[in-house]
């Protein structure tokens, strides 16, 4: 037994939070789900911090030998948005004339495993969590996004939620893209 908890490698240091607190931001995450599944866009857009940066990207397939090297094939970058691009997609979405979206896709964002830490700015926390998005379009055109979001969000009280997201790093669980496009927001 000695030689295995000798063996174990140290954890970081947890940063406890409240209760109350990680119930807040997870409703918080919860709220904004609803918002980009009932399409209310310009919404969304006004818990976005004005710096924000939204990322999206793919996995990397690495061999295990690679892995234990800290060498990873370079992902596959969808997404390196800040507020004014987000600002130009919803625009083109409340046009009608995104081809990509007509009829609208049907969304259902299910947000789950949220661990939330304390950062060194107060009222400024990193929220880790995993996703899964359900897409369907159409009659027949269902797809299904997996993966993971770290997000840096701020306590804001002129926020219609209580909260700001600063920073949205989302990573596909996919190495390959199957979709035909990507329209919808993670």
């Amino acid at each position: 037994m000695n030689q295995i908890t000798n063996s174990l490698k140290p954890q970081p240091v947890w940063r406890s939070i409240g209760l109350e607190l990680h119930h807040d931001i997870s409703q918080f995450l919860y709220a904004e789900a609803q918002l980009l599944d009932d399409w209310k866009f310009r919404d969304w857009l006004d818990i976005l911090s004005e710096d924000i940066l939204y990322t999206l990207k793919t996995t990397t397939n690495a061999q295990t030998r690679d892995r234990r090297k800290c060498i990873a094939p370079p992902s596959t970058w969808i997404y390196h948005d800040d507020k004014f691009v987000l600002e130009r997609r919803v625009a083109k979405l409340e046009t009608g004339m995104s081809w990509s979206e007509e009829p609208p896709s049907r969304t259902r964002h299910l947000i789950t495993n949220i661990r939330v830490e304390a950062t060194e700015q107060a009222n400024e926390y990193q929220v880790f969590s995993n996703y899964l998005l359900y897409r369907s379009q159409k009659e027949k055109d269902v797809l299904v996004y997996v993966g993971k979001r770290v997000d840096l969000i701020r306590k804001d009280d002129s926020s219609s939620l209580g909260w700001k997201i600063a920073k949205r790093d989302i990573t596909l669980d996919q190495a390959t893209l199957i979709s035909h496009n990507i329209t919808v927001f993670f």
